[in-house]
């Protein structure tokens, strides 16, 4: 049976999480901000339409902010994490192949036939999740993935599309193309744009319409594709199963300087075990170890270095991997500089078989233990159960987050609280 495509966008979604435990601030201007509260990442619409930017400096836009009461939240990535299980989970229950593409976006597999409504069972859709999850999305259906996104995008803009805009068999598709930036055409990077501005293709009808030799010998055969997908031809296949990764990173800016070793320490191994939980989340193992920390570019003596080690056999241990991090944080570190930042990235990712070291001894197998340890953490919240080093708050190297919202669903001790007016 023919297939068509349905993409599913959740609508500012950090900033509707935030909405959902406080229904006061729907309706008014909402920001949330990055890692250490540095850049606006999410914004309503109320927020977007007093001309604060994506990505904008916090410190740059503070006036306005006051002027105009904007709320402003720092990320609360185990809040949104959540919600949007929740959200695929209402997904998966009303259709077999979902697609969890990001955070707050997922493609489906629909059936054609002229006898069913797909604008009224997208509405469905919609219905279901605002109602069990609290958290509004918007569905765009067309032939191809690439037109699925161009079909969410108006059904989000336009008001009159009340979340819903089907592409299949629609007249108007060369026109909303021809209102389609060709930077904002999934697939389509800002250096691809760049090169596709100085041959005269400026939106996505241009680029529907280029010649494909040149695209093909231009822009590979990934740009050969999304002119086939906006020709309503489709070549990108829905993903069931889950990709197996390329490599994990985990990295973050310190709230402050940081200089001394323990400190550095601390944070690498708190990065490490955040990333083989990763690992063991996926069903995957790693081969490689790479470790950087840098003082950042604007520091008045700048220090920047990494180091990489290619383990025995792949893991996903957690004590393994810390002891190769700090292995390599012990030949990077220099005392004499205040350092900004740290991070860590897996690499060398397998599923399912690994190579074993004939001249290796064999490695304690504690798959048992880390099952043991992810389960308790996953019932009774992250870091119940966490290595001795890896402090994860009050300290010089954590993130600032000066505005938090609390965990509503995920740690018993910050569950919303429901008062009663008094009889």
């Amino acid at each position: 049976m023919k297939k068509v495509f349905a993409l599913v966008d959740c609508n500012n979604f950090f900033v509707s999480c935030e909405r959902l435990f406080r229904p006061g601030l729907n309706g008014r201007p909402v920001v949330v901000l990055s890692n250490n509260d540095g850049c606006i990442i999410a914004r309503s619409n109320e927020a977007k339409s007093l001309g604060i930017p994506m990505g904008a400096p916090l410190f740059q836009y503070r006036h306005l902010i006051a002027r105009h009461n904007v709320h402003v939240f720092s990320s609360n990535y185990a809040l949104y994490g959540d919600l949007s299980c929740r959200v695929m989970d209402v997904l998966r229950q009303m259709e077999a192949n979902v697609e969890v593409y990001s955070i707050d976006e997922a493609f489906l597999s629909l059936p054609v036939n002229t006898l069913w409504d797909r604008g009224g069972y997208a509405a469905t859709l919609r219905d279901r999740v605002q109602k069990h999850v609290g958290i509004p999305i918007s569905v765009g259906i067309a032939n191809t993935k690439t037109l699925a996104k161009i079909a969410n995008g108006v059904a989000k803009k336009d008001p009159r599309c009340r979340g819903v805009f089907d592409l299949v068999g629609n007249s108007q598709t060369d026109n909303i193309l021809r209102q389609t930036a060709v930077g904002d055409v999934w697939g389509i990077g800002r250096r691809s744009a760049e090169k596709l501005n100085i041959r005269g293709i400026f939106t996505a009808l241009d680029l529907k319409r280029s010649d494909e030799t040149w695209i093909r010998k231009s822009m590979t055969v990934v740009g050969a594709r999304t002119v086939m997908e906006l020709n309503d031809i489709p070549c990108i296949a829905l993903q069931n199963a889950p990709v197996c990764p390329q490599s994990i990173v985990t990295s973050r800016s310190f709230g402050q300087a940081v200089t001394d070793l323990g400190s550095l320490r601390e944070a690498l191994i708190s990065y490490t075990s955040t990333a083989t939980e990763k690992l063991r989340k996926q069903g995957v193992e790693a081969g490689t170890i790479t470790v950087f920390i840098t003082t950042g570019p604007f520091a008045q003596h700048c220090y920047s270095n990494n180091q990489t080690i290619a383990l025995p056999r792949p893991t996903a241990s957690t004590p393994a991997l810390i002891s190769a991090a700090l292995q390599c944080l012990r030949s990077l570190y220099r005392p004499e500089y205040k350092y900004r930042k740290a991070g860590i990235m897996l690499s060398g990712i397998v599923k399912g078989y690994k190579q074993l070291d004939l001249f290796q001894p064999a490695a304690k197998d504690d798959r048992s233990l880390m099952a043991g340890l992810d389960r308790i953490n996953g019932k009774w919240g992250r870091h119940t159960i966490q290595y001795g080093m890896a402090k994860t708050t009050h300290t010089a190297w954590s993130a600032q987050q000066s505005q938090k919202s609390p965990a509503y669903t995920t740690r018993w001790q910050e569950l919303p609280v429901v008062r009663t007016a008094a009889s």
